[in-house]
């Protein structure tokens, strides 16, 4: 086993701690001859010693260990360099050090995991550049758009960088000052030379010895001079960390490995994921060596096994040291900028005539075979030095320029995250807009990154093109991995040059060269072809290659910004581009065959493809490149300036068009339909072709190549070209094209189909002007124009808006630049979320064949805007808008809508509108025919009006559209078509839009009859005549709407009519219903006169005087088999589903230990309501036997669901949960509906409170005997006259209400006490009580803080809910054995009497006293039925019972209230109230003395007395109303004063309480000496855990306004578990605001043999199982309730736009909704989690796969 020496090492240091001196060492060193030869001896004798850390213990001695090897490392180790360094005490050199020094303006802040980061929107460089919290709080940036995230980790803050800073790029704190050094001063100037020599050599042995303990290949041995003087054999198994392996993986293997307990293992597990490392047995090699060969063979069988190696104990020490010394000399530099630049000068040093010899260079080269821990300390180590010098970081970038190449080669081949890599520090150096430009130019960094990329792409198809269908999993992840190579070439092309340079053109075009290469190797990747006959076997892989368009579709879109700065690199790129597609397109056409079309008249070469045939791609990177630089060349109008550079001759526009065409008919053909058989893989390809993420560079550059063709060549050639490639030029071009449907071999919906679709591309072709270069508009117009078109849908969310529109570069969309002007923005609710709805000027703009609208979007927008012209009373044509003019480059494209290959179109279709028998046609045909003529018109008018009037317009559509069409169109004119469609029957629909074509003929012909002398005449009359048209109109439709009021008004004049004569008919039913509704409305008593004539006085609830409700019948119906049943004692049980839980949210005590539950007594609950039962409704009642076959088909049903599918559902059967059948609410049990209580006949007598506590307590001590005389035999006491101690009373219920009573008792008892139910415990009945008590507690809570009155306010399923649980508790006595309940009557009454006589009495502040009132009243009952003399009645006994507890509750007040003194005058002699308040209290100190402070003033004290009192006296008042069914008092059915006098009479209590005890003085004064000489009271007040009247409603936690603060303290939590290590997912008790570490294995402990997570398990102490969380860094409120069910709810925090953003995906700037808070506050408060999360997971399936215990 180990070696003793090694194990004794601590104690032999302990001793050398107290004789080392760190100067002494350091001034040895320093005479030394050499000094690396000093420091190595003095490390090879010491680290071994101090960081051997032995067999691993507990957990205890874990962190003692540690704590011991930092103190040693740090007065051994660390502190003779420090005192070599800096030649004095460290302190004293460290302070002076930091106060010579002058900092750089760079922050520098190195970012935490989960740490908040700013992003200016309007002035940061690119989306990289950050601010931490302090500098963004202190900056100009707060008041501009920004953006907040949260930080991986890794980054650091860029205030003091002004290259990252359009504007402000200091904030207050760094801000330059007058005596700060210049940037070109070297700092190293600054400091002594003599400290700069010395560390020089520190710094240079110390990074040496670092680097070659990380880096060394060899595993047995140290380097030169570090060997230990014995080599002990003493070995440790480390295993590191993989991202191929799973936790449960690991686990399993180390239990198996080390045999370790689980908890062990995932200790062992986390540590390795956490620091890459972890040794896992310590011992001799063969023992270590074991434990590897196992964890090798069972992590072998599916994958690369684990990575285990076998160390000896020094080499590890050396290591770990190796890392502080690293973090050392990171810790060092933070004091000086010139030590800074001395530490980076050793580490950029070449060592030897190699190009990558320098220390950093061998630490980046060998990155990948190090471990994570070490990787992210010399990361941090390498941000902390060279990316902080100004000077270095150019240096250090050139270095990793060189060596770009090998470093990512290294990346892709390991398996760690990149964050873990050094390649992720490219971010820091490539977004610096002066260092890419200087890299791209000195290192062809451009052409580096590409061809890296391009170099691990090697799977190719024959052609060379990217072949990614036949990837194995290793070539799939290997892919994954360089893309992040894409990142780094968009940091570096982010931000265009504003100023180029030859070298620059120079490298960037070659740079360009190889972009096109790569293009060219995706430039028809991914064909398909049409499957016939057969559907495909198996889908092809097409994701990959969209992955790649989706990545680089922002690099393609950055190339062109940059070739737009200058026109030089325009124009090269423009040639190179031409010539790579050129090189893509050589054979296209060859072998195919050539045909001639002729089609009116006109007549085109071309050859023959057939797209249903033939391979197709939808992948053309080249072509759209080539399309973009068009439109750029078009914008900045180079082809006209210089056009002898531009090869525009060369161009050829039928191959052009050709590929993006080809896509285009593909998209069409699978829209009809055709290509059903090529599976999903097909669909989701047109699907991402037209989506957002990529349709900038695929679909909209298709569209604008088929423009630019279209421009250059004939319309009516490339008309016909379309028309072949839709395989439709057959259709119309034969002589009698109404033979087509004969002769045509495909389906004539596909067919149509394909119409549709190609007219629909060249309205697009025409009209979609709102790209710059392609019409004259500018780039803000397009984005108007997008929000214009989807709010034209529907308002829409700002989330929704920006989801549709594309982002830049920079995650910029523009939306906001112009939002305001097109839309109004509507606030939201408690609910939902902000909207924005388009103004109504804005409605003129809306296109309905909008290029980026799907088909489900253009038809959701047709019908809203024909809604809103219907809303307005305007016609209901949507003409199109009128387009922007287009760009001279692009002019000729208008001709399109005047060629005769289109009006011969346009003329075929309208012929077949108007012969509509063959079925051969659409109304979205014509549709699409009628907009391309209104098109068509709009441009001629906008020609004729910006022309002079005597210059002749070239564009004459009118006159084409009114001679009579040539063939193949035998009829008459397109203009004579539409007139005869006008008032065609079948298409009434289209008849507006007729109409306005007609009028714009009309105005456009009398604008070319004008001369122009009189042309402002006849355009004004032009616009009469159509504002007399439209005036015609606009009377012809409200003269409709007239018609059809009085029709509407007819028709309910005549259902009325009816109504009355069918109520004559059946007068004697309607006469039952009234009479009924009368009776109902009589009881109500807010309502009735009956009620009102009933005085204040005889409104009492308790007592022998109170009038209970009117014995009327309770007709209910049961929901189940809507039979209608009354509910009597003795009838059909009735029961209401019901959902019992335990509860915290009145505990004034969540740390109380929780009892064990098969010793607990409940009999007494403490005033701190530590935990309470709940029981909630819905209020749906069903019949017993209805409900318990129902409950027995859902236990069924779960039974015979397969064991796999069996997992957790929204409720628990074996629980006893099911769904209530009607609102499917969670409910776990039923409450028995039980029949009114009966009014108290007034005749018999009401004994005073003496006498009746006289009998009771005879009759107590009688039934105590006969308890007890059971066991043992003794004179009996005395009973009272008229009672039977042997009377068995006969049960008021049938046997099915009494089976209802004892399974709500039993359910009652299970979830209260947490055991398995057992009829015989005689803590049954207590529980049904406590969660009556419970109940009207937390109801009367809600109501006080909700200001709603104490009656009237509660919703339906609420009153039902309380009236049924309050008379079962007073009922459920019958159902338990009568012993149980007279001995928990005599237990309460003693307690009550405070009779020490009866063990655990609790004392008078150990009991709440509504539950004490509760218990007494409920157990009263089984005590007064024994009573058979009929003189005496039960409300007497409740009475007194009452008064008691009430006094009692008087007592517990005064002596818990620690009144301040408030000065104000008092009005003369105190009141009679004032004056028996000082009175009581000057008994109770009479009784106690110095324990009770001074008295205050009466009138203080009554004050007191009656603010404490009220919550009892509210709580007593429901209780007793719903107990006895009677009305409550109107002063108690509205908020506001009165309240107190109302209810006290309504109790029966006088309004001044104190009465209650000066009228029984001598009666009561006894019983208060008893209470207060408990010993017990004396120990609570002493001890200073009384609680306070009245007790304060709980309340969530108060959260920050900003969430970004909450963010804040969450990055700075730390797991508690894992020594330092920060939570990954920080998660907030909104309860009691704990901090807790959620979703993993750290946290996780065990309840009741489940492992569950940090969130259930807090949630169990906390919430008594229910749990309200908010999960920080995912902006995320997650509810708990027991182990198994959960739900994620809305958080509380909003963005300016009223959104929430689970995820933290948008960034926009949180602020706390205090409404909605509110919401969730309320839910808690009403005990609602537990239904929320039920309806959530039964509405989404999803959620009840998650396993939230594990959260």
């Amino acid at each position: 086993m180990a070696d003793q020496s090694d194990r004794n090492a601590p104690s032999s240091l302990n001793a050398e701690f107290l004789t080392f001196s760190a100067k002494d060492t350091a001034s040895r060193w320093l005479a030394a001859d050499d000094l690396q030869q000093e420091v190595y001896r003095h490390l090879a004798s010491y680290v071994p010693r101090i960081l051997n850390m032995g067999p691993t213990g507990g957990v205890i001695e874990e962190q003692r260990e540690q704590q011991r090897e930092e103190l040693a490392c740090q007065l051994i180790l660390i502190a003779p360099l420090e005192w070599l360094l800096l030649g004095e005490e460290p302190a004293n050199g460290l302070a002076r050090l930091q106060e010579n020094n002058q900092p750089s303006p760079l922050c520098g802040h190195v970012f935490k995991v989960g740490e908040p980061t700013y992003s200016c929107r309007e002035c940061a460089a690119d989306p990289t550049c950050v601010l931490c919290m302090q500098c963004f709080l202190g900056s100009v940036h707060k008041e501009h758009r920004y953006r907040m995230t949260t930080s991986g980790g890794g980054g650091f803050c860029d205030c003091g960088d002004a290259e990252a800073w359009k504007n402000g790029p200091y904030c207050h704190k760094h801000t330059p000052v007058e005596s700060s050094r210049d940037a070109e001063e070297d700092p190293v100037s600054q400091l002594d030379p003599e400290m700069v020599s010395r560390s020089l050599r520190i710094f240079s042995i110390m990074l040496q010895y670092a680097v070659d303990l990380l880096t060394s290949e060899q595993e047995e041995h140290l380097p030169g001079g570090l060997e230990p003087l014995e080599k002990g054999d003493s070995y440790y198994c480390m295993l590191f960390n993989d991202e191929m392996h799973t936790y449960e993986q690991v686990i399993y293997t180390l239990q198996k490995a080390v045999n370790c307990t689980q908890k062990e293992a995932v200790s062992f597990a986390t540590t390795v994921d956490r620091d890459g490392r972890k040794s896992v047995r310590y011992g001799d090699f063969q023992f270590c060596e074991q434990a590897k060969c196992v964890i090798v063979r069972n992590t072998s069988r599916q994958s690369k096994p684990l990575r285990v190696q076998v160390m000896h104990s020094s080499i590890v020490a050396h290591q770990c040291f190796a890392l502080r010394a690293l973090s050392w000399l990171g810790h060092i530099i933070t004091y000086s900028d010139g030590l800074r630049r001395v530490l980076c000068q050793v580490g950029l040093q070449r060592r030897s005539e190699e190009e990558d010899s320098s220390l950093i260079d061998k630490l980046m080269l060998n990155d990948s075979k190090m471990w994570k821990g070490a990787r992210n300390i010399y990361r941090q180590l390498l941000m902390n030095s060279l990316l902080m010098d100004l000077k270095y970081k150019k240096v250090f970038a050139i270095q990793f320029a060189k060596m770009y190449e090998r470093l990512q080669s290294d990346y892709v081949k390991d398996d760690h995250d990149r964050e873990f890599s050094i390649t992720d520090l490219s971010v820091q150096m490539f977004t610096v807009p002066s260092l890419a430009r200087m890299l791209m130019v000195e290192q062809n960094l451009m052409r580096t990154i590409i061809r890296t990329f391009v170099e691990h792409l090697r799977h190719r198809d024959l052609q060379g093109r990217f072949q990614f269908n036949r990837y194995t999993a290793q070539q799939a992840f290997k892919f994954g991995r360089v893309q992040s190579l894409i990142g780094d070439l968009k940091y570096i092309l982010i931000s265009p040059p504003s100023h180029w340079t030859d070298p620059l053109r120079v490298k960037f075009l070659e740079g360009l060269d190889a972009f096109l290469e790569l293009l060219k190797c995706m430039q028809g990747m991914d064909p398909v072809v049409r499957q016939v006959g057969q559907h495909i076997e198996m889908e092809p892989e097409w994701e990959a290659a969209f992955t790649l368009q989706m990545k680089l579709t922002h690099i393609i879109t950055m190339i062109q910004e940059w070739c737009s700065t200058d026109e030089r690199v325009l124009i090269q790129a423009y040639r190179k581009c031409l010539s790579s597609l050129t090189q893509c397109q050589g054979g296209i056409s060859d072998g195919e065959q050539p045909i001639s079309l002729s089609l009116a008249g006109h007549c085109v070469e071309t050859f023959r493809y057939t797209v249903s045939q033939e391979k197709v791609s939808i992948h053309l990177p080249v072509c759209r490149m080539l399309a973009g630089l068009h439109v750029l060349l078009s914008r900045m109008d180079v082809a006209s300036r210089f056009p002898e550079q531009l090869p525009l001759g060369e161009l050829s526009p039928p191959l052009l068009m050709e590929l993006p065409l080809r896509c285009l008919v593909l998209c069409a053909q699978v829209h009809a339909g055709m290509w059903r058989r090529n599976g999903f893989s097909l669909i989701n390809q047109i699907y991402y072709y037209h989506n957002v993420k990529c349709r900038v560079e695929m679909f909209d550059k298709d569209i604008i190549m088929l423009q630019a063709a279209a421009s250059m060549m004939d319309p009516n050639h490339f008309l016909m070209m379309v028309l072949s490639r839709f395989e439709l030029f057959s259709v119309f071009s034969s002589t009698d094209f109404r033979r087509r449907f004969r002769e045509a071999n495909k389906d004539l919906v596909q067919q149509n189909t394909l119409i549709e679709e190609m007219l629909h591309l060249i309205i697009m072709v025409i009209s979609e002007r709102y790209t710059a270069g392609v019409g004259q508009v500018e780039p803000l117009e397009e984005v108007r124009r997008e929000i214009i078109h989807q709010l034209s849908i529907r308002p829409m969310a700002h989330s929704e808006l920006v989801k549709a529109l594309p982002e830049n570069g920079n995650k910029e969309t523009g939306l906001e630049r112009v939002i305001d002007r097109v839309a109004s923005f509507k606030k939201p609710g408690v609910t939902g979320r902000g909207l924005y709805e388009l103004r109504p000027e804005w409605n003129k703009h809306f296109n309905l064949y909008f290029h980026h609208y799907s088909r489900a979007d253009q038809s959701k927008a047709e019908e809203a805007q024909r809604k809103l012209r219907r809303q307005n009373a305007e016609d209901t044509a949507l003409p199109p808008p009128v387009p922007p003019p287009l760009c001279p480059m692009l002019a000729s494209l208008v001709n399109l809508l005047q060629c005769d290959v289109l009006l011969a179109v346009e003329g075929a279709v309208l012929q077949w509108a108007v012969e509509p028998s063959g079925g051969g046609w659409s109304e979205s045909m014509l549709q699409r025919v009628l907009h391309l003529v209104g098109l068509a018109l709009l441009e001629e008018q906008q020609q004729l009006e910006r022309s002079s009037g005597d210059e002749d317009t070239s564009f004459k559509f009118t006159c084409k559209i009114t001679r009579p069409g040539d063939a193949p169109s035998p009829a008459g004119s397109v203009l004579a078509l539409l007139e005869s469609l006008q008032n065609a029957p079948h298409l009434e629909v289209h008849k507006d839009m007729i109409t306005w074509i007609l009028k714009m003929v009309s105005n456009i012909k009398t604008i070319r009859q004008r001369t122009t002398s009189t042309s402002s005449v006849s355009v004004s009359a032009g616009s009469r005549q159509e504002e007399t048209v439209r005036d015609k109109d606009k009377a012809e439709r409200k003269r409709k709407a007239e018609m059809a009021r009085l029709r509407r008004e007819k028709i309910m004049a005549q259902m009325s009519e009816m109504q009355k004569h069918f109520i004559n008919e059946n007068k004697e039913l309607f006469q039952q219903s009234l009479d009924e509704l009368e009776a109902c409305t009589s009881e109500a008593p807010d309502l009735s006169a009956s009620s009102l004539e009933l005085t204040c006085a005889s409104q009492v609830c308790v007592g022998p005087c109170r009038v209970g409700g009117t014995e009327r019948r309770q007709p209910v119906t049961c929901i189940l088999c809507q039979e209608e049943q009354e509910v009597k004692g003795q009838g059909r049980a009735m029961v209401l589903a019901a959902f019992v839980q335990r509860s915290t949210v009145l505990s004034k005590n969540r740390r109380r230990s929780q009892p064990d539950p098969e010793r607990h007594d409940p009999l007494f609950t403490h005033p701190d309501l530590s935990v309470g039962v709940h029981t909630a409704s819905c209020g749906h009642i069903m019949h017993a036997t209805c409900w318990q076959r129902y409950f027995e088909a859902v236990q069924l049903k779960e039974q015979r669901r397969q064991q796999r599918l069996r997992g957790h559902t929204s409720y628990d059967v074996e629980n006893g949960e099911f769904l209530c059948p009607l609102c499917e609410c969670l409910s776990n049990t039923v409450i028995p509906l039980l029949p009114h209580t009966h009014t108290p006949t007034h005749s018999v007598d009401h004994p005073s409170l003496g006498e009746w506590l006289k009998i009771t307590n005879q009759l107590v001590a009688a039934l105590r005997s006969s308890l007890s005389s059971q066991c043992e035999e003794g004179a009996e006491p005395a009973v009272p006259e008229g009672f039977r101690l042997n009377f068995i009373p006969q049960s008021p219920f049938s046997s099915g209400v009494r089976e209802m009573i004892t399974t709500f008792s039993l359910s009652a008892y299970k979830v209260g006490l947490r055991v398995n139910p057992n009829e015989q415990d005689t803590r049954v009945p207590v529980l049904s009580w406590a969660s009556c008590a419970y109940t009207i507690q937390s109801i009367e809570r809600l109501l006080q803080d909700e200001e709603k009155p104490l009656f009237g306010s509660l919703p339906c399923r609420q009153d039902d809910c309380l009236s049924s649980l309050t008379r079962f508790s007073s009922a459920c006595w019958t159902a338990a054995p009568l012993r149980t309940t007279h001995t928990h009557f005599i237990r309460l009454f003693t307690a009550v009497l405070c009779d020490y006589q009866v063990e655990n009495t609790p004392c008078i502040l150990d009991m709440d006293m509504f539950h004490l009132l509760v218990y007494s009243v409920s157990s009263y009952s089984s005590v007064h039925c024994l009573d058979q003399s009929g003189s005496r009645v039960v409300d007497s006994g409740h009475l007194h019972l009452l008064h008691l507890i009430t006094v009692a509750h008087l007592v517990q007040i005064l002596l818990t209230s620690t009144t301040v003194e408030v000065y104000m005058e008092e009005d003369g002699e105190g009141s009679e109230e004032e004056e028996l308040t000082c009175q009581l209290f000057s008994t109770l100190r009479k009784h106690l003395g110095s324990v009770l402070p001074e008295p205050s003033s009466g009138w203080q004290q009554w004050r007191c007395v009656k603010a404490a009192a009220l919550p009892f006296l509210r709580t007593a008042a429901l209780f007793f109303h719903y107990l006895n069914s009677s009305a409550p008092p109107a002063d108690l059915l509205v908020p506001g004063p009165g309240q107190w006098e109302a209810l006290c009479s309504y109790l029966s209590l006088p309004s001044n309480l104190l009465l209650l005890y000066s009228t029984q003085h001598t009666l009561l004064e006894p019983l208060i000496h008893r209470w207060c000489t408990h010993p017990g009271v004396t120990q609570v007040l002493k001890g200073g855990g009384a609680i306070r009247f009245p007790r304060e409603s709980n309340r969530l936690i108060s959260l920050p306004g900003d969430y970004s603060v909450l963010i804040n303290q969450a990055s700075s939590f730390t797991c508690p578990r894992s020594g330092g290590d920060k939570s990954r997912a920080p998660t907030l008790c909104l309860v009691c605001g704990s901090l807790l570490c959620s979703q993993s294995y750290c946290c996780q402990t065990e309840v009741e043999g489940d492992d569950v997570g940090a969130c259930t398990a807090h949630s169990l102490s906390c919430g008594a199982g229910t749990g309200l969380f908010l999960r920080v860094r995912e902006s995320q409120v997650l509810f708990v309730a027991g182990k198994t069910k959960g739900c994620f709810y809305p958080p509380p925090y909003l963005d300016d736009y009223g959104e929430t953003d689970q995820g933290l995906k948008r960034g926009n700037p949180l602020h706390l909704c205090s409404e909605r808070y509110s919401k969730i506050q309320r839910l808690w408060r009403q005990h609602g989690v537990a239904e929320v999360i039920g309806h959530a997971q039964e509405a989404n399936q999803t959620l009840v796969a998650i396993d939230w215990q594990h959260l």
